[in-house]
């Protein structure tokens, strides 16, 4: 006997789950994707995941062998969290407030995460900044029992191009299979709704839907503002157009909010947009579809034009989307530098894999284990939560990785007229007028760069800045420092305040705060 102890996810191909499994039509959402769950492990045990598209955490119970299995999808796309007490106890949870309420959990900062997080935005690995509180990785499942542990990698990203086929089969063969996906991702009495900036994920998304309305963030700075493009192409496909307006007040005034429903820190400016997006557009749906993973699976990052000149110096430095801070750096304004615990570190052996792949290829990779995982997921998985909002990602999917992965990257990147996304791009013209479909990147862009600077809205940052909690971490002169160069004009230090900023704000939330409640 098996007993679901939790779950989190959406199952896409419930249809030929329930048929395959023998569960009857006509079960609640709900009913339905534990029946599968359930009765899909009774027929294939630890071999599970590989039958399911979606998003996924669960934690089954085999009441006959005494053990807990942890089972996490792919990509990564819903956070699962375990801990495992001193009497020898497991807890876990997709939340790490779930495991914060049980009884043994005992709170403890895991300071060493502060040196990668200053260099990544985000958290990556396995540790998370809760001493004791580790996070299963994508791919993952985990067998605890009687307090031993055994973590078994069941997938993992693989290329091996196919350079049979033109950029136009490519491009069919995508089309098709996105039209697959979309037809699974609802079911038929859902309401729902797509989020929509001026790129082309989002907007062949909502071309490919039938969401009658989509919502966009924006600004009143015009040069950063891509919602009036989602305007354009909302109108062009005939649907309603919501605008989330942000401002300067509103935007500082959320970044607690931000810090506390994340859990861990995000340097990541555009979450806190993405959080007052989810919170309007909640207002109108409790579903919303999102363009997350077609970037990284099919070349979508300006960098990326670069990988060619990069070649195999990648495994010295490249560790994903962001690298704000150098080692040197840290060791100036850390009181606690280790020089062993290195961001490179935790990606060798991705290279270690992947050592025969081009390096596009290489960066992809290492972009969707650790980038994907760690910052654009785990954002879009909190934020739409404590909004009360699902947001599904289409184009996160098993089958449409499975064409990025055996599509050769010539098709994805071309660094001579710098064109990126070339397949996709399209497929996605197929059903998208060409401006829209070959527009040029802008990227979710949040004007803190000149915001940060203002004096009418960086009070919290000097004031943490000049704390006993900066003093506890930091030599507090040399972040000054760094402030101070900021609002004098070197506007490229904006992420390396930002960065210690929110820690700052995030320690304060989780460990002054809540030790003042009690």
């Amino acid at each position: 006997m098996t007993e679901l102890k939790l779950y989190d996810g959406h199952i896409r191909n419930h249809k030929s789950l329930c048929n395959e499994l023998g569960i009857p039509s006509g079960l609640s959402r709900q009913d339905r994707e534990r029946e599968i769950i359930l009765k899909g492990y009774e027929k294939w045990g630890y071999e599970l995941p590989s039958h399911i598209y979606g998003m996924f955490a669960f934690v089954i119970f085999d009441t006959e062998k005494g053990e807990y299995i942890l089972f996490r999808d792919q990509f990564g796309t819903k956070p699962l969290y375990y801990y495992e007490t001193s009497c020898g106890n497991l807890l876990f949870g997709v939340q790490i407030r779930d495991i914060m309420r049980q009884d043994g959990f005992v709170k403890s900062l895991n300071e060493k995460m502060l040196s990668i997080y200053l260099t990544m935005t985000y958290t990556t690995g396995e540790e998370t900044f809760f001493e004791g509180v580790m996070k299963l990785l994508p791919g993952r499942y985990m067998v605890w029992k009687s307090g031993k542990k055994e973590i078994v990698r069941y997938w993992k990203p693989t290329f091996h191009p196919d350079n049979t086929k033109t950029l136009e089969e490519w491009a069919d063969e995508l089309h098709e299979t996105v039209k697959v996906v979309m037809s699974e991702v609802k079911d038929e009495d859902e309401y729902v709704e797509s989020f929509l900036s001026g790129g082309v994920d989002s907007s062949y998304v909502l071309a490919m839907s039938d969401a009658a309305a989509c919502n966009s963030v924006g600004y009143n700075d015009e040069r950063l503002d891509e919602s009036r493009l989602a305007k354009e192409t909302a109108n062009i496909l005939g649907r309603n157009f919501n605008r989330c307006l942000v401002e300067p007040e509103d935007y500082f005034g959320a970044i607690k909010y931000v810090m506390e429903n994340m859990e861990q820190p995000l340097g990541d400016a555009s979450a806190v947009a993405f959080a007052l997006g989810c919170i309007e557009t909640a207002e109108g749906t409790k579903i919303c579809y999102s363009g997350e993973g077609a970037d990284e699976f099919f070349g979508g990052y300006n960098m990326y034009r670069n990988a060619e000149r990069y070649g195999d110096n990648l495994k010295t430095f490249y560790v994903g989307n962001t690298n704000i801070m150098k080692e040197e750096e840290k060791q100036k304004i850390l009181k606690n530098y280790d020089p062993d615990f290195l961001p490179i570190n935790l990606v060798k052996s991705i290279y270690e894999e992947n050592e025969h792949l081009d390096p596009l290829s290489k960066m992809s990779d290492v972009d969707i284990q650790v980038w994907l995982e760690g910052d654009i997921y785990l954002n879009v998985d909190k934020m739409s939560k404590a909004a009360g909002l699902e947001v599904r990602m289409p184009l996160t999917d098993l089958r449409i990785f499975d064409i990025a992965s055996r599509m050769p990257s010539k098709y994805k990147v071309n660094s001579i007229d710098e064109h990126n996304k070339l397949a996709l791009r399209m497929a996605a013209s197929k059903v998208l007028p060409e401006e829209i479909a070959y527009r040029k990147k802008l990227g979710f862009v949040v004007p803190i760069r000149m915001w940060m600077a203002d004096e009418r809205y960086n009070g919290d940052v000097r004031r943490l800045f000049d704390s006993e909690i900066a003093k506890k971490f930091f030599n507090v002169e040399e972040i000054k420092a760094i402030f101070d160069e900021y609002i004098g004009g070197n506007s490229d230090n904006w992420r390396k305040v930002y960065v210690i900023y929110t820690f700052l704000l995030w320690y304060e939330t989780y460990f002054l705060f809540t030790e003042k409640r009690k």
